[in-house]
């Protein structure tokens, strides 16, 4: 094939698939629709949610109906009883817990939060206060509270070792569960330790809490001196300031930990002995030692769940440990300061972040002696070390739990959409419970990575590099995208959960049930032995049931005492703990995927999300995360509604959506609406190659993908970029279109330019139609009509009018469209209005042509034109002389001229012209009239036979709104078809007002006008060559390529005058054409004697002088055809006389008829 036809077959090929990919998108896009319709009109509740929606809530954690009471029923009394207590104390510790976590942290990590320092006005602080010395009283009341069940806890871990009793059966089974029980008993005592530990670090890291507090007390030390002038009762005042004090004392000094521990927990009335019980100590020492051994092996490693909380109740309970017996273990100190190498800090709730060697230096100072200063300055010098390996890692860290959790994500799809088996039910469940877990642990381990690294960043306050701040974001996207996946897939999950706990309980129960069967088969009978299988039926009974915290709790209790006198082979014991561990999991599994994927510390730490949007502009491809970032920017919404120091918790939610929103709007949507708009600007004016865009050189962004994102939820709003940007460019390019309308081809290009690059459904700008082609309103050229008709230059035959000159690119033109569209705008009416704008304007126009006329230079010479005229027609063949009008044009300008170089015959050309434009204005006011009358009756089925819409109306009976309704449709459509069938003659009309007083005895001056008409037509003549020849110069001052006023002014004046006659006797066109043609040919004649005599510069000026009278004819007989059509519009056939008679015979037929 020729080199041609391959091109145009390979450009085909590139069309045909492209098209071929628009309408697969465009399948996709309506499948996906059709999906939505389907899933939005079905009654059942879909397999996948969305979670920008989030229209409901499923909560998937049993609450446990019965009481500890009802649950714990065996036939062993004592083992009921020693069991419900243990169980209370451990239900009471974590309802103490789940209230500080919820109430109370978020009431004063939030404290001052609301408002900038500049907007705080004097006295707000003050004010902020007052509204939270309530929170304070009730936090008061909580710690208390905390001490007593310390206290309660301490005392039943001690009364073991206080009998010196003779110990019966009984209690001695007694004191061996309690035994037996000590190990969870710490534990939730450790939680418990560690509540006071956070409220302590929270207030001592509060900064504004500590000042307003302050400035509060100043402000009742004001009150204080003058009560009356603050309206306050003295002796309520007295009791105010204690309240404050005891509040100061208890909770600001940093002393809510210290003042617990330093409690007196032995009994004053001889009860239980704690300080004094050394085997109690030493049992205390040994059970830190051994959980400590266990938490120690988890942490940090990819299985840790909850170590490093474990971790702070341990240090919390060895510093407890010390205050009672005053004994450090100097070693096992040295292990706990040791895990400070593995974990420098750990974040105990939002962004309050922990140090275990100041706290343990701080808390136990004896021992701190002991240590040399270069271990102590080695744990500081760790954390700087830790940051700066994370620093290096974090990139590197990022990657790797990017794939993790990817293929994590891939796999939680894979085995959810799978069908259960029948006969691989268990494997399945088994597959599904490891791969929830997997989840989990990666949510514990990002969620530990970004809190530990960002607090520690701030709490050191070391500078973030801009790379670890896109990698922290990355991975609090993952983290983030672990919880959407379960939520995504909440329906499969629940029900998943719902059959792996029932299977989990099955497996614990299997395991149960064989221990049992050896005790009881077991002939040695012991009351020791009873107590175990008591326990362990307890724990068979309890299993049998919902798998609520309650239940759990008790089941690790009774198997505390059910495990002992080897019930259990080692074999099994592992796997039941393993069970058991796994069912706390799974039975708390959103509620702890929640927990860890809570995102409220980043409301500390929104100094980056600048940084992170400025990356997802640049990034544009993975726009998609933004969802995820938005979603872990929400989480501290639920938070802050525990805000108590402002009127409301609202006031706080509004400043903090406003700053979000501010940020969003300054570093990406603005930046990709200016973006977008310089594209669409660049892309369209290509032609002007304003810089390079070769996008091999310079590179480009594809932004197109943030237009096919989903809005992003954020408070009670939808964030839409792809409604925001196309918001902007409409308003954009409306307004920009308005104040350059000659530009609005240029916007509707980039408008569609919008549509097909980026999806963008751009709204029409909907402006007034005449705008739509740079015309000028009716109504702007009605109040300036004189400024009109002397800027514009009129066109007879294209009825348009042309800009005389611009500074603009382009020249404005009016033509019949623009002036149909301006009176559908603005009303027929209009149409009259604008006529009498015009008649106000000839009024004056005429008084200065009257002026002239009369002038005593201009009316003697044109008395002897006509008198010469008379005297030599008959010699002439009563045609005007060429010469004469020739010399007349001349010897005006022997008057003066003006600066510009005019005489005062141009100045009459002119404004003739200026009359000849207003009248041509007339017509096309008319012709647009008749436009837009027919534009809007083309509605009209039949112009012959119209329906009278108020007849029927009323034979109906329909309501009087109605009837009104129709009589005016009546009205409108006669006023159309009368207006389009008839018009208005407007010439008529503007020739009947003036002809009278023009053709008056006292305006005889007037009647000289026709012997003007030759020189007129000559100076008009000269005006146009000139004009048009400037049209080839660079520079076009001035230059034009019509004027028709000047042609209507004549045939609207020599009609008002009644003199067509009088200007046709003179002949003047045909006199004119005689003359240019007999120069013609002389010349000519002249051009073929030069080229025989070869003189070639005579010959080249021959064909110069040949070429002007060319021109000059033509000129005068486009005048010449001009004024002829110009004059039928004012029926030049007829004379006066001839209309007088003609309506005179039609008024007489008129009333014969009647």
């Amino acid at each position: 094939l020729p080199e041609d036809a391959l091109r145009g077959t390979w450009k085909m090929e590139i069309h045909a698939e492209v098209e071929l990919k628009n309408y697969g998108k465009f399948l996709e896009e309506y499948a996906s629709q059709l999906k939505r319709i389907e899933d939005a009109l079905d009654d059942s509740v879909g397999d996948v949610w969305d979670f920008s929606l989030d229209p409901i809530a499923l909560k998937l954690l049993p609450y446990e109906q019965s009481s500890l009471l009802e649950l714990i029923k065996t036939e062993n009394k004592v083992l009921n009883k020693v069991i419900t207590v243990y169980a209370a104390l451990c239900c009471e510790i974590k309802k103490l817990k789940y209230e500080a976590e919820t109430k109370f942290y978020n009431g004063l990590l939030f404290y001052g939060e609301g408002g900038t320092d500049s907007s705080m006005v004097e006295g707000d602080c003050q004010i902020q206060m007052g509204r939270f010395i309530s929170f304070l009283q009730e936090l008061s009341c909580f710690v208390t509270r905390c001490y007593e069940v310390v206290v309660n806890v301490v005392h039943q871990l001690a009364v073991l070792y206080t009998m010196n009793i003779t110990i019966t059966t009984s209690l001695l089974f007694y004191l061996l569960f309690i035994y037996f029980f000590k190990q969870a008993m710490y534990e939730h005592l450790g939680e418990l330790l560690t509540v006071l530990i956070t409220l302590d670090e929270i207030i001592d890291n509060h900064a504004t809490l500590r000042d307003h507090w302050t400035m509060y007390k100043r402000l009742l030390k004001s009150v204080h001196h003058n009560p009356s002038k603050f309206g306050i009762q003295e002796d309520k005042l007295k009791p105010f300031e204690k309240l404050l004090l005891k509040l100061e004392c208890q909770l600001l000094d940093g002393m809510i930990f210290q003042a617990c521990i330093e409690q007196q927990f032995d009994s004053m009335n001889g009860g239980v002995s704690v300080s004094k019980n050394s085997a109690f100590a030493e049992e205390f020492a040994h059970t830190l030692r051994t959980t400590f051994a266990n938490v120690e092996a988890k942490l940090g490693e990819p299985s840790e769940i909850d170590q490093r909380d474990r971790y702070v109740g341990i240090c919390g309970l060895f510093v407890l440990h010390f205050q009672i017996f005053r004994t450090v273990d100097k070693k096992f100190y040295k292990s706990l300061l040791d895990v400070c190498k593995k974990v420098p800090a750990i974040t105990l709730t939002a962004n309050i972040i922990w140090f275990a060697d100041n706290f343990l230096i701080q808390k136990i100072p004896a021992a701190a002696k002991l240590l040399d200063k270069k271990s102590i300055h080695t744990v500081k010098m760790q954390r700087e070390n830790f940051l700066q390996q994370k620093a290096q890692s974090l990139t590197k860290d990022m990657q790797s739990y990017y794939v993790f959790v990817s293929s994590w994500m891939t796999k939680m799809e894979s085995i959810l959409s799978k069908e259960q088996r029948v006969d691989k039910f268990a494997e399945d469940l088994s597959n599904r419970c490891n791969v929830f877990i997997q989840g989990f642990l990666y949510a514990y381990s990002l969620s530990t990575i970004i809190k530990t690294t960002m607090n520690l960043y701030m709490s050191m306050q070391k500078p973030m590099t801009k790379t670890s701040v896109k990698a922290l974001c990355r991975l609090v996207e993952l983290l983030k995208a672990i919880e959407h996946m379960f939520y995504r897939r909440s329906m499969v999950v629940a029900d998943s959960v719902t059959h792996i706990a029932q299977h989990l309980q099955y497996q614990a129960l299997h395991s149960i049930s064989v221990a049992k069967k050896r005790v009881i088969s077991d002939k040695k009978y012991s009351e020791q032995r009873l107590d175990v299988l008591s326990a362990l039926v307890l724990a068979e009974n309890t299993l049998n049931g919902p798998s609520t915290k309650q239940r759990r709790l008790i089941v690790s209790l009774a198997l505390s005492v059910g495990t002992q006198m080897k019930t259990f082979k080692d074999e099994e014991l592992l796997p039941l703990q393993l069970v058991l561990k796994k069912l706390d999991l799974i039975s708390e599994l959103t509620e702890r995927v929640r927990a860890q994927c809570d995102c409220c510390f980043l409301y500390w730490h929104r100094a980056v999300f600048p940084i992170y949007l400025d990356d997802v502009y640049e990034n544009a491809v993975d726009s998609a995360r933004l969802h995820y970032m938005f979603s872990a920017l929400r989480d501290c919404v639920p938070a802050m509604m525990h805000a108590r120091h402002l009127e409301s918790y609202e006031v706080l939610l509004e400043c903090y959506d406003k700053e979000i929103m501010e940020v969003l709007n300054e570093h990406l949507l603005d930046k990709l609406c200016k973006e977008i708009e310089k594209d669409l600007r660049l892309s369209v004016h290509t032609h002007l190659k304003l810089d390079d865009r070769n996008p091999f050189r310079v590179g480009m962004k594809d932004l197109a993908h943030f237009f096919f994102l989903n809005p992003i939820r954020f408070f009670n709003r939808f964030i839409d970029i792809k409604a925001y940007v196309t918001h902007y460019l409409d308003k954009t390019f409306y307004n920009l279109t308005t104040v350059a309308l000659h530009d609005w081809a240029t916007y509707s290009e980039m408008r569609n330019l919008a549509t097909q690059r980026y999806g963008l459904s751009m709204t029409e700008a909907h402006l007034p139609s005449q705008t739509l082609e740079q015309g000028l309103d009716v109504l702007e050229i009605m109040r300036n009509i004189h400024v009109f008709v002397s800027r514009y230059l009129y066109n007879l035959n294209n009825q348009i009018f042309i800009e005389r000159t611009s500074n603009n690119k382009h020249l404005n033109t009016i033509n019949i469209r623009h002036v149909a569209n301006s009176i559908r705008t603005h009303g027929t009416g209009i149409m009259n209005t604008t006529v009498n704008f015009t008649y106000q304007f000839l009024r004056k126009k005429f008084y200065i042509f009257s002026q002239f006329m009369y002038d005593e230079h201009i009316k003697s010479r044109l008395i002897k034109d006509i008198r010469f005229f008379r005297e030599v027609k008959d010699q002439n063949d009563h045609k005007y002389p060429f010469e004469r009008a020739d010399k007349f044009n001349r010897g005006i300008r022997k008057l003066g001229i003006t600066p510009d170089g005019q005489s005062y015959l141009d100045q009459f050309r002119q404004l003739i012209s200026q009359i000849g434009n207003a009248m041509g204005y007339v017509r096309m006011i008319r012709s647009g009239g008749l436009h837009c009358c027919s534009s809007a009756i083309r509605f009209v089925p039949d112009l012959e036979d119209i329906v009278n819409f108020e007849e029927l109306v009323k034979e109906e009976g329909l309501s009087e709104e109605t009837q009104k309704a129709a009589r005016q449709l009546d009205s409108v459509l006669s006023d159309l078809t009368r207006n389009f069938a008839e018009g208005t003659e407007y010439f008529k009309m503007l020739v009947d007002v003036f002809a009278p007083e023009f053709r008056s005895p006292k305006n005889m001056h007037l009647r000289n006008f026709y012997i003007i008409v030759p020189p007129l037509t000559l100076n008009f003549v000269e005006h146009s060559i000139s004009c048009k020849e400037k049209l080839n110069k660079k520079n076009k001052s001035g230059a034009a390529f019509t004027d028709d006023g000047f042609a209507m002014g004549v045939a609207y004046i020599l009609k008002l005058l009644d003199q067509y006659q009088e200007f046709d006797s003179l002949h003047w066109f045909q006199s004119v054409r005689e003359k240019y043609v007999k120069e013609i040919r002389a010349v000519a004649k002249q051009q073929n004697v030069q080229s025989i005599n070869q003189d070639e510069k005579l010959l080249q000026t021959m064909n110069l002088t040949h070429k002007r009278l060319e021109v000059c004819l033509q000129e005068f007989e486009l005048l010449y055809f001009s004024l002829s059509s110009a004059r039928i519009f004012f029926r030049a056939d007829k004379t006066a006389a001839e209309e007088s008679q003609e309506k005179k015979e039609k008024e007489e037929t008129q009333f014969s008829q009647g």
